[in-house]
């Protein structure tokens, strides 16, 4: 698997597949590429996409100090770098919209469309998830948490018909000590004043019944980003992109040729 090398010398694995133009894909917190298995084939005749394993993560470095949303941009960038990529689409999911914020407000070269999905600007101004999802995912029982989790992910009526693999739980193999950093990181996330700095076409997307990382948040955003237009999937949670793959990914598909025209 190849990788880049990060500012500090860390090494970060990325993976391609598909032809066209790049599409970078970013997944959630605590994740690895698999994050987006089953999904990315939806936009693989389309576009060359690109995934990353986080530090912390995957076959990626993990190296035990502060890591920082902006941290994990600058990583993408030099994945960018080693494809030789100069501008592409980045599609962000959860904590992997919060860092493709930064990529878009901060590397405005490198990014010409953005599409941000179940996330949030973070810091003051967020909506933040309510006490009882914080308690549920907080617990000492790991199978009641992973159950929190995955009816967080998911709707009932999925998870009733539904085996698995479920690809958004996490990085089963994160030392425990990434995975405080990767909450630290997330929890840290606060990109309210240079919103207004993202001037690309940009699309959020949400499911209106995410209590994980709040539905509120998607008008924030929308509001916050100059000319961004809001897509809602109704009775979607928190993995509206793979339970909802149907609906959500030919949604992404067509605001990304039409951005591209």
């Amino acid at each position: 698997m190849p990788h880049a090398k990060a500012a500090d010398g860390a090494r970060i694995a990325y993976q391609t597949a598909g032809v066209g133009s790049p599409l970078l894909l970013l997944g959630g917190q605590s994740n690895n590429h698999h994050w987006w298995d089953g999904i990315r084939t939806d936009f693989e005749t389309a576009y060359r996409t690109v995934s990353l394993d986080y530090r912390g993560t995957g076959d990626s470095d993990k190296p035990d100090i502060r890591y920082s949303t902006m941290g994990f941009a600058e990583d993408a960038i030099a994945v960018l770098d080693d494809l030789g990529m100069d501008r592409v689409a980045v599609y962000g999911t959860s904590m992997g919209g919060r860092v493709a914020q930064w990529l878009a407000a901060r590397f405005p070269d490198r990014v010409h469309t953005l599409v941000l999905g179940c996330t949030s600007p973070g810091g003051r101004h967020a909506v933040e998830r309510g006490a009882e999802v914080r308690k549920s995912l907080a617990g000492v029982d790991s199978a009641a948490v992973r159950q929190a989790l995955l009816e967080l992910m998911y709707t009932p009526r999925y998870l009733a018909s539904a085996s698995g693999p479920f690809n958004t739980l996490g990085d089963p193999e994160m030392p425990a000590y990434a995975k405080r950093r990767h909450l630290y990181a997330s929890n840290r996330h606060d990109a309210w004043d240079v919103l207004p700095d993202i001037a690309v076409p940009t699309l959020v997307v949400h499911g209106t019944d995410d209590r994980f990382n709040p539905a509120a948040n998607a008008p924030l955003l929308v509001e916050r980003i100059p000319g961004a237009r809001l897509a809602l999937i109704p009775g979607a949670r928190h993995a509206y992109f793979d339970e909802f793959r149907d609906t959500a990914s030919p949604l992404v598909l067509e605001f990304l040729r039409a951005a591209q025209q």
